[in-house]
């Protein structure tokens, strides 16, 4: 019987736990089970105590809980205390911290912190559509912009874009694809912003940042925004038409990721302007790495806004304020460059000292002074959700589409070297990768065109996109070996190569995105229960405080006890349990996002109350932490994507490849995070909740992803889905068109090559400079003359993807390398 009641017990606890009971409910499991245990165990001569003693102890934990029940005795017994306590072990928030918090929105990133992701609210996300006008201007102007563009003559012979590509750019509108049309903008969607910016980008990096940095982060957004009717009037259709080119000057020599730290200081004060006493500011500041500074006619400043004389109000220290300078206003000092990795887009420096501007230049006027930190904050996370994801992304998808036309056409050892298992296996990686990032850049860009201002979602998109076009663009060198390293105007991957660390570093340095960011910020923003627990313990009412805790404490305290009972027996169900919202084969993913979802949320929950303050301090496990959460939001993606495409066959494998590799990469994360775990008995726990029953996810194994190679070096609807978005010709006088062309010639000719082959192999005929081998093959009676032809159109096509540039020693002379580029505000005008 006392089996009978232990197991009566832990159904019931698992119940009332996975049921998120409330407490009165307990109260009255836990009399109940008292009562039942006291009856038994006296029936049968194990109740030691008198009658009046064993029902008060059978009852005891029923009542207590009854009490607890009460909410003015819980708060007096319970929540005061635990209030207290929590008060001291929260992590403190800085006002720059509260400002970036309460910038963005929550949304997919807060159900995966849940525990209990609701389906229906990753599905409702629109698919990636665009509008017929935001469809022609891709299919028009941006496929003309990118055939204007030769990107070795920009970063060689220039160090800038030339003069015709600068114009159009501005009469097109493309600096202006967010400003709206009531300003003159072309209004665009945010899934068009960032497939526009994606397509340039992938013909080259340089023109894409330079598309990129208007319609991102700075003034154009800004105003539209938070500007004053008069901004609005005067600069929204001028920044729309590219008549004004707008810099935003953020970072400074001390003051990188910790840009709140800056130095830069603004001094209310009264001075003549335009012959007039005006009350303005007096501004001093030192900026570096502005994008599009060298260029600018509009300069947009971030800096610490003071009024030591009170003239706006009682507060001295007001706090970060935005403002929008002239580029040739007196005292701004602009012009010179940066050369990041080498590329050709304008990134230079800015300084002024005691420049005095009227209170009419701050964005928003007088009423937004202090708060700029917001204000940026807000623009960034839809920002960044569009930017460097586009990027990073089209970066892959370009790796790919170059490198599988490559892999085919390059032959080694008598056969294509991307039928080689060690090349199949970066090039697998690149397959899988590509599907994957752009899984998420579409759904990241349809929540922004919701309304959401994904702030976390954003921070780890881009890490993650950003290291992985480092990774695949590495795997693409590799494979590509001596063609890929010898530069001129035929290499097509060294300059996305060489920038690939200024995306790393841009908009939040990737280490600190991962380890100091992304979960911490994630945790307080998206947790159901941690930012209203920290809301109450800030409450200046100690009464109002405790009543608000108590609402959520209680809460957090179900959360917890859930998890704990999710967690186990998902695990031991191997995700069996939890739900999925579609049937067949495909269900087992979500079933696994699902389990795991719910260990995030134990985890995760665990590792904040435990750290608390200390969760700053503890990066490697926050940044292990981090990528779990976004190894739950790339998985999200992929099988949206794939409901999206309408669950396309050829495209299952990838999606099993990409899941496979994502599960185990979420357990080896678990895993380290328990191994790291600074408490031991914590971190037994939660080895045993997550994984009581071992790890046993792999990667997608090699017969898999082979699969995947074999399809994508035909060809082919499959490529072409892979790789879209990205630009592509077919001129084989073109940089990639070369590839494009051998490609579809090469495999047309695959089997009379086989006979060919063949023919070599046996002796019959042999490759040689001094003879030609082709016409021996005609000779011989190996091939026919139409065959003949068709080979030598393949054999011709194979040369010329093969070949790699070379120079008059002249063209290299320091001489010649030294030689002053092209005054970059020419180009520009």
């Amino acid at each position: 019987m006392a089996l009978v009641l232990i197991v009566l017990g832990i159904i019931g606890f698992a119940a009332l736990a996975m049921r998120r009971a409330p407490l009165w409910q307990w109260a009255l499991a836990a009399a109940l089970l008292g009562a039942l245990t006291r009856i038994i165990l006296d029936q049968n001569g194990l109740w030691l105590a008198t009658d009046t003693v064993g029902w008060f102890f059978a009852l005891l934990p029923g009542v207590v809980l009854g009490l607890l029940a009460v909410p003015q005795l819980r708060q007096l017994a319970l929540t005061a205390p635990a209030y207290g306590m929590v008060k001291k072990i929260l992590p403190r928030v800085s006002r720059t911290e509260q400002e970036a918090l309460d910038a963005g929105t929550i949304g997919w990133d807060a159900e995966l912190f849940s525990g209990r992701p609701d389906w229906s609210k990753l599905r409702s996300i629109r698919k990636p559509t665009l509008s017929a006008e935001e469809q022609a201007f891709l299919d028009g102007p941006v496929e003309k912009v990118c055939g204007m563009i030769d990107d070795w003559d920009i970063r060689h012979n220039r160090a800038d874009l030339p003069k015709e590509v600068w114009d159009y750019l501005k009469a097109e509108g493309f600096l202006g694809m967010l400003i709206s049309k009531e300003h003159g903008g072309l209004g665009f969607s945010a899934q068009a912003q960032s497939q526009v910016v994606s397509k340039i980008a992938s013909r080259s990096v340089a023109v894409g940042i330079t598309v990129m940095v208007p319609n991102s982060l700075g003034p154009g957004e800004l105003l539209e925004k938070y500007g004053t009717p008069e901004q609005k009037e005067k600069y929204l259709a001028r920044l729309a038409r590219g008549l004004e080119v707008p810099c935003f000057a953020l970072t400074g020599p001390h003051a990188g990721s910790d840009a709140a730290g800056m130095r830069d200081v603004g001094v209310v004060t009264y001075e003549m302007y335009e012959g007039k006493k005006t009350l303005g500011v007096k501004l001093s500041w030192d900026k570096r790495y502005i994008t599009l500074a060298p260029v600018a006619t509009l300069l947009g400043l971030a800096f610490h806004l003071h009024d030591p004389e009170h003239l706006l109000g009682d507060t001295e220290h007001i706090g970060i304020t935005l403002a929008l300078v002239p580029a040739d206003f007196k005292g701004v000092e602009i012009g010179r460059r940066h050369y990041p990795a080498r590329s050709a887009f304008m990134n230079g420096p800015t300084k002024g000292r005691n420049v005095f501007v009227p209170m009419e230049f701050l964005i928003g006027g007088v009423q937004y002074a202090g708060q700029g930190w917001r204000m940026l904050m807000e623009c960034l996370s839809t920002g960044r959700a569009i930017s460097l994801p586009a990027i990073g992304t089209v970066s892959i998808k370009h790796a790919l589409r170059v490198t599988s036309a490559y892999a085919r056409v390059r032959r080694q050892f008598g056969i294509p070297v991307g039928i080689m298992e060690g090349v199949a296996d970066p090039l697998s990686r690149m397959i899988k990768s590509s599907y994957m990032f752009e899984a998420a850049r579409a759904l990241t860009a349809s929540m922004v065109d919701e309304g959401q201002k994904p702030a976390v979602i954003s921070a780890l998109l881009k890490y993650r996109t950003t290291e992985a076009m480092r990774d695949r663009v590495n795997d693409a060198m590799d494979i590509h070996g001596g063609r890929a390293v010898q530069d001129g105007p035929s290499n097509y991957l060294f300059a996305g190569y060489a920038t690939t660390p200024v995306a790393i570093t841009v908009e939040g340095a990737n280490i600190l995105t991962r380890t100091l960011i992304t979960f911490a910020q994630g945790a307080l923003r998206a947790h159901p229960y941690l930012y209203a627990e920290i809301e109450a313990a800030r409450n200046p009412d100690r009464r109002a405080g405790i009543k608000a805790f108590d609402k959520a404490f209680g809460g957090h305290i179900s959360f917890t006890l859930r998890n704990m009972v999710g967690s186990f027996l998902h695990a031991v169900s191997g995700g069996r349990l939890t739900s999925t919202p579609v049937s067949g084969d495909l269900g087992r993913w979500y079933r696994q996002l699902a389990r795991y979802s719910q260990s995030f949320a134990l985890v995760g929950d665990w590792t904040v109350a435990f750290l608390g303050g200390d969760l700053k301090r503890k990066q490697r496990l926050s940044g292990r932490m981090a990528d779990i959460l976004s190894d739950l939001y790339l998985l999200s993606a992929v099988l949206k994507r794939y409901e999206d495409d309408g669950m396309i066959a050829e495209d299952r494998p990838v999606v099993d490849a990409v899941a496979y590799d994502l599960i185990a990469s979420i357990e080896a994360s678990f895993q380290a995070v328990f191994d790291n775990f600074p408490n031991a008995p914590l971190r037994i726990l939660m080895g045993i909740l997550v994984f009581p029953l071992g790890r046993h996810a792999r990667p997608a194994s090699d017969r898999l992803t082979y699969r995947l190679v074999r399809a994508v070096l035909r060809p082919g609807a499959f490529r072409d889905r892979l790789t879209r978005g990205v630009y592509v010709s077919m001129d084989p006088k073109d940089v990639t068109g070369v590839l494009e062309d051998a490609f579809l010639k090469v495999t047309k000719a695959e089997e009379i090559e086989a006979k060919f082959v063949r023919a070599i192999k046996k002796g019959i005929i042999e490759r040689r400079l001094d003879r030609d081998a082709i016409t021996d093959a005609v000779d011989q009676g190996v091939l026919t003359e139409a065959e003949a032809a068709t080979l030598r159109l393949a054999d011709q096509a194979t040369d010329r993807v093969v070949r790699v540039d070379d120079f008059d020693p002249e063209e290299l002379s320091p001489k010649q390398l030294a030689r002053e580029p092209r005054a970059a505000k020419d180009a520009a005008e």
